[in-house]
């Protein structure tokens, strides 16, 4: 039954007491609790005796003399354990004696279990483990994530052996159905320890929920599905699909744990109840369907998309085309503007380049005898039909020039010049001007006078104020007498 020790064989080295004279040798067993017994005695003359003791019918001496007084014991038992003394009686030195012990050691039955609970709110032992009969006492811990502890009883068995056992206790809950749990076994006769994995198994009513809705159920939606699913210890039996209202709809088709709807209109409108059952009781979850409005046509969103997008392509088509006519118009406008006035506002243009533009101002022209440039100040004179005194009026140098009736110079150059020899004109204007100002720079600028002044004083002032042209005729710089 034991694996420890077969047979107990003891042996006494007495080398030392060949030089006395030995008269007896005697075996005695002290155990752990109780007093002293004799079991073995040998004496040269008589022989061996065993006396009434635990281990009567299983010593013997393995060989009766007193050079080797050994003994043996067989089919060992837990009970043989204590303390064995070998004692000789000798002569003329008395007694002496021999010590030995007999430890014991028995390997346990080890085992582990879950304990089936109903989950509550009391602690209750969930798991078990047990190292039975075993020598010296084994040792027990637990290794899990739940929470909970541990409690440990011993008890001494009849056969000097020892059985230890650990409960291990928590609240149990739903959550911890199906977690791991372990009890490791340490002793002295194993090699190594022995471990006893185990689950919870903790019993409860199911818990159900409900998948599939995902709130866009609209008319004419197509092949919606609720799931009803459920856990529970033990394993539910009956599913049941129901309505709020008690009644089903006709498009609503229940297979097991599934609710399929073939197609959703009014009547779906409603709440959805699914029940199941275990051995413990029921567990209900619920689903509210809202039936929306059908969306709007994605293909249609596409056509009116296109339409608005080539609408507004169209008009900026338009746009440009508009922007395109209107500019071209203007070009248009401009020329015909400017061919028709060759005789009259490029006239006027002309006599404002000879008589007071911008750019003769910025010649440096003044009054006779000035050195500063000129302000305009002077009198201008304009011909003006019907006006008596010879056509010529004075008009304030800073209330512009009257452009309104063309000089005759103006007719001539606007006649002579066509439009190639105009753009050589424009483009030479600037240089033109620039000779000019270093001509008129180095003396005074001549003025027309009244009919009253001096004729020979007015002739000279013409011949002055000349200036020869590109074309080969001679203009005046202050004015023209038609």
């Amino acid at each position: 039954m034991f694996e420890c020790w077969r047979f107990l064989q003891l042996k006494l080295l007495s080398s030392w007491l060949m030089q006395q004279s030995l008269v007896q040798v005697s075996w005695i067993l002290e155990p752990p609790e109780g007093e002293r017994i004799n079991i073995a005695v040998f004496h040269p003359t008589f022989g061996a005796s065993y006396p009434d003791s635990p281990v009567k019918g299983r010593v013997t001496f393995t060989a009766p003399t007193l050079d080797t007084p050994s003994i043996q014991i067989s089919d060992v038992k837990m009970t043989d354990e204590g303390r064995y003394i070998c004692e000789y009686a000798t002569y003329p030195t008395g007694n002496a004696q021999g010590i030995t012990n007999l430890v014991m050691l028995a390997k346990p039955k080890n085992s582990g279990s879950p304990v089936t609970v109903v989950a509550g709110d009391k602690s209750v032992v969930v798991a078990r483990c047990e190292s039975a009969n075993g020598r010296p006492a084994p040792k027990i811990r637990w290794v899990t994530s739940v929470n909970g502890n541990a409690t440990m009883t011993t008890t001494q068995e009849p056969d000097n052996t020892v059985t230890v056992r650990s409960d291990y206790r928590l609240t149990p809950t739903p959550a911890d159905n199906g977690k791991d749990i372990s009890c490791v076994v340490e002793h002295r006769t194993q090699a190594k320890p022995e471990s006893f994995p185990m689950k919870l198994a903790i019993e409860y009513a199911p818990l159900v929920s409900i998948v599939g809705y995902d709130n866009n159920w609209y008319m004419g939606r197509t092949n919606v599905e609720l799931t009803c699913q459920a856990k529970g210890n033990p394993i539910p039996t009956t599913i049941t699909w129901r309505t709020l209202t008690g009644h089903m709809p006709d498009t609503v088709q229940v297979t097991e744990n599934k609710l399929k709807v073939l197609k959703v209109d009014e009547t779906v409108n409603t709440t959805f109840i699914c029940e199941v059952r275990n051995r413990l009781g029921i567990g209900k979850n619920q689903v509210t369907v809202n039936v929306r409005e059908p969306p709007a046509d994605p293909s249609n969103a596409g056509v009116v998309a296109g339409v608005v997008v080539g609408i507004l392509l169209a008009l900026l088509l338009v746009g440009a085309l508009v922007a395109i006519l209107v500019t071209h118009s203007r070009r248009q406008q401009q020329q015909q503007g400017y061919r028709g006035n060759q005789k009259s506002g490029v006239a006027s243009d002309i006599k404002s380049r000879l008589f007071g533009s911008s750019k003769a101002s910025k010649n440096g022209n003044g009054p006779p005898g000035g050195n500063g440039p000129s302000n305009n100040n002077g009198p201008i004179y304009t011909y003006r039909e019907g006006v008596s005194g010879g056509g010529l009026t004075e008009k304030a140098a800073n209330h512009g020039l009257l452009s309104t009736t063309p000089t005759a110079q103006d007719i001539l150059l606007s006649g002579e010049m066509d439009e190639a020899e105009r753009r050589k004109f424009d483009e030479l204007d600037e240089d033109e001007d620039e000779r000019y100002d270093r001509f008129t720079a180095a003396g005074p600028i001549l003025q027309l006078r009244h009919h009253d002044d001096d004729p020979h004083q007015q002739q000279r002032y013409l011949d002055d104020d000349m200036e020869s042209q590109r074309d080969g005729s001679v203009i005046s710089r202050t004015a023209v007498y038609v």
